[in-house]
């Protein structure tokens, strides 16, 4: 395995030529994004008599033995200038967040680690404890060449390049989509404003995505997201989430705003949305969700297995397929376990629940809570009041998200800043 060395040791570093001369100190080290899962090191910028110069790599020798040289004949004299795809380890990455792309989580750049690999220089990690601290404090000596537990491979993760000057660097989406929406959104929660943005901007190029992460926001960063957009910009936005989650976002907004963005949303979703905007936000009615699957009552267990198959509802909400009589009125659940284990020509009616288990739009959530709990309930139907129609479902997920304290994701570490 080849040596790591700490990039903190090369910093400041003073500069020689061959006959053994200071002519200058090294600035900073330069990689070059790519495809490589470990990016190069192409070169340095030193300082000569004030002025930033640029050194390619194969004209500097003695990285790996702590004595940097010189190997050109000339220095060009020209002041440093990044080119496109260009990263200054230490300008750009050193006590700056980056993501761990495996942990989905925000991470700082105590020290970037590199080796020489086959004749070639690279970055090979990120160390986010607390070691390269004490190793300034009591000098590179120690455990200069061992690997730090903290250690994240360099392949793991994205930094944030908004504030590179070239602007031309941005977050691939593609490894944003690999995290799960929450995920995403507890990264724009743990960064700046500006590194939020870079974020939601990177998966705004998938639309359904870009929901996804908003409903998973809490309300203030919602809110603070949605300032900048124009409000056909914030319907666009509205129109691809779910209506329970649009509805209370739309609540939120200004008093100002929150007409005309709901005049822009599709004639379908903003229906919806006002229906639910009729009930208050602490009640099942301002909980539920208006989707879910349904089959007629002389329907086969085979039929509602694809009625699940051809739905568009929440995936939250496809746990219990619901049997209703030709009026519309509720008969009874199949929870979809009870569905897969049984035979598919057997009517769905024959194994449901007919006494069904049901809340009603106005009950608080704690009265919900206590039903769903009692009845180990994942998901809920409500019904009107003279419990002639079914009007929606309260999933757990939905409860939990509403029944848990603000911020319980900071209070409880689940997105703190990795050190």
């Amino acid at each position: 395995m080849a040596d790591i060395f700490h990039l903190s040791t090369f910093l400041h570093r003073p500069i020689f030529d061959q006959a053994g001369d200071r002519i200058g100190r090294v600035q900073d080290l330069v990689a070059r994004l790519g495809d490589d899962a470990h990016p190069p090191i192409v070169g340095a910028v030193i300082r000569i008599e004030g002025r930033d110069l640029f050194l390619p790599i194969k004209k500097i020798g003695g990285l790996a033995e702590g004595r940097v040289t010189f190997q050109g004949r000339r220095v060009d004299l020209r002041r440093f200038e990044r080119r496109p795809g260009e990263l200054l380890l230490a300008e750009d990455l050193l006590a700056r967040h980056l993501i761990n792309l495996v942990r989905g989580r925000l991470i700082i750049a105590n020290e970037i680690e590199l080796a020489e690999v086959n004749g070639r220089w690279e970055v090979i990690g990120v160390d986010s404890g607390r070691r390269p601290f004490l190793r300034r404090i009591f000098g590179p000596g120690i455990a200069s060449h061992v690997k730090s537990d903290t250690l994240v491979d360099f392949a793991s993760i994205e930094p944030f390049v908004s504030h590179v000057p070239t602007a031309r660097l941005r977050i691939p989406y593609r490894k944003l989509a690999k995290l799960h929406p929450a995920q995403i959104a507890d990264l724009v929660e743990q960064a700046s404003h500006e590194e939020g943005e870079e974020i939601i901007e990177a998966v705004g190029l998938d639309r359904e995505l870009e929901a996804d992460v908003f409903e998973e926001l809490d309300t203030t960063h919602q809110l603070e997201f949605l300032e900048g957009r124009s409000d056909v910009d914030a319907a666009r936005l509205l129109a691809r989430m779910e209506p329970d989650n649009a509805a209370d976002l739309i609540s939120e907004i200004d008093q100002e705003r929150r007409m005309p963005i709901l005049e822009k949303l599709p004639e379908s979703q903003r229906v919806r949305v006002r229906n639910l905007l009729s009930y208050n936000a602490d009640t099942a009615g301002g909980l539920m969700n208006l989707d879910y699957v349904s089959v007629a009552e002389d329907a086969t267990v085979g039929e509602a297995l694809e009625a699940i198959r051809r739905s568009n509802a929440p995936t939250e909400s496809l746990h219990t397929v619901f049997v209703l009589d030709w009026m519309g009125h509720p008969l009874g659940a199949c929870p979809i376990a009870t569905l897969v284990r049984t035979r598919e020509s057997e009517l769905a009616i024959n194994v449901a629940r007919t006494h069904l288990t049901h809340v009603h739009p106005q009950w608080d959530l704690h009265r919900v809570a206590r039903k769903m709990s009692d009845f180990n309930l994942t998901v809920l139907p409500v019904l009107d009041e003279e419990h002639g129609q079914m009007i929606g479902v309260v999933t757990v997920d939905d409860l939990l998200e509403v029944m848990l304290p603000q911020g319980w994701r900071r209070e409880f570490g689940m997105s703190a800043v990795e050190e």
